[in-house]
């Protein structure tokens, strides 16, 4: 890793030269932008407003604008000139709990290498000592031209240091908070809960841009010519219009695309009291039968199934001529009026055919 800054720690009259790398890389896809009709690169030059001609470094410097529009030069040799202790030095100001630090604060990355063998001593010194406080110490740096804030902390048998934005650099959520009327019900945190043990804890290592990934095979199959493929964008947004049927479909999904959980059981949904359960819903009877594996057949109520068993059971079977049994008909034969039945004069026979075509009374 190449250093960008050289200095030293001071820890008290402990002074621990270092070396300050970025810990950081990104990875995202860099374009260059051209002239579609030609295919020229566009280069951004600095031209002079006064006389339009093109201004090279050497001859470009920083300017402070006031509030009437007076400019003001600031040269690199006058800021040179200020007095700034933390130009090569990071000064560390204290030390306070990780949890003191707001991660609002968090900016820039860096590790911290001890620069040559005789810091070796003094900067396993402050990293075991950080770690055995279980505290990260708040210092001051320079770096680029300014007065930074930074926080130390040990991560493996490094030390590393955050810059930290300055706590008036932080701005107030005003007005970003909802509605302080807005009531949560219990049934709904539990569905939230559940949700959250689903899908369990996340994986970091696993996660990967797929932006970038797509961009990247967008370029490729450019570059050889291929036709590019194009998939449609799954809708994502709009209103929810009804929180808790959100929360068991999402518990169902994730339970779905997950499985059985490592102890073989599946989140707890409970519906709301006195809230009719949707049909195939994780609050619904159908959905806790799905959910277990032994749900209904595709379009075939429960109730309904059950009615007509408990009907059969009570009725008592009838024997027709043929000697067969018409159970599965006698609910249907007990609800029908005897004055619906039709009368014939056959016998045995006329008797198969009423009872074929009696009539059901309406329920």
């Amino acid at each position: 890793m190449r250093s960008i800054w050289n200095g030293a720690i001071s820890f008290g009259l402990v002074s621990i030269p270092v070396k300050l790398m970025n810990a950081t890389e990104n990875h995202a896809i860099s374009f260059r932008q051209i002239h579609l009709s030609d295919g020229g690169r566009i280069r951004y030059r600095k031209v002079c407003e006064l006389d339009e001609e093109e201004v090279p470094a050497s001859e470009t410097v920083k300017a402070f604008e006031g509030e009437d529009g007076t400019v003001i030069p600031v040269t690199d040799e006058d800021l040179a000139s200020l007095p700034l202790p933390t130009a090569k030095t990071i000064e560390i100001e204290g030390f306070v709990p990780s949890s003191a630090i707001d991660p609002l604060q968090l900016d820039s990355a860096y590790y911290l290498q001890a620069n040559g063998v005789p810091a070796s001593k003094p900067y396993a010194l402050l990293r075991e000592a950080l770690r055995r406080s279980g505290k990260v110490a708040v210092a001051k740096y320079a770096l680029r031209g300014r007065e930074r804030l930074g926080m130390l902390r040990v991560t493996g048998d490094v030390i590393a240091m955050h810059g930290l934005l300055w706590p008036d650099e932080i701005r107030a959520p005003e007005d970003v908070a909802p509605d302080s009327g807005v009531k949560i019900r219990d049934a709904e945190l539990d569905l939230a809960d559940a949700l959250m043990n689903t899908l369990g804890e996340a994986d970091l290592d696993t996660l990967h841009d797929d932006y970038r990934e797509a961009v990247e095979e967008l370029v490729a199959a450019k570059a050889a010519g291929e036709p590019v493929a194009e998939e449609e964008a799954e809708e994502t947004g709009g209103k929810v219009i009804d929180l808790m049927a959100a929360l068991e479909n999402s518990v169902r999904a994730a339970e779905e695309s997950k499985g059985e959980r490592e102890d073989g059981k599946h989140a707890d949904v409970h519906p709301i009291e006195g809230r009719t359960p949707r049909p195939g819903g994780a609050g619904g009877t159908a959905g806790k039968k799905a959910a277990q594996g032994g749900g209904a057949r595709k379009g075939t109520a429960p109730a309904k199934s059950a009615a007509k068993k408990s009907a059969t059971k009570k009725a008592p079977a009838k024997k027709a001529a043929t000697g067969r049994t018409t159970a599965k008909k006698a609910p249907a034969e007990k609800a029908a009026p005897k004055t619906a039945r039709k009368k014939t004069t056959t016998g045995a026979a006329a008797e198969k055919t009423a009872a074929g075509t009696r009539k059901r009374s309406p329920a």
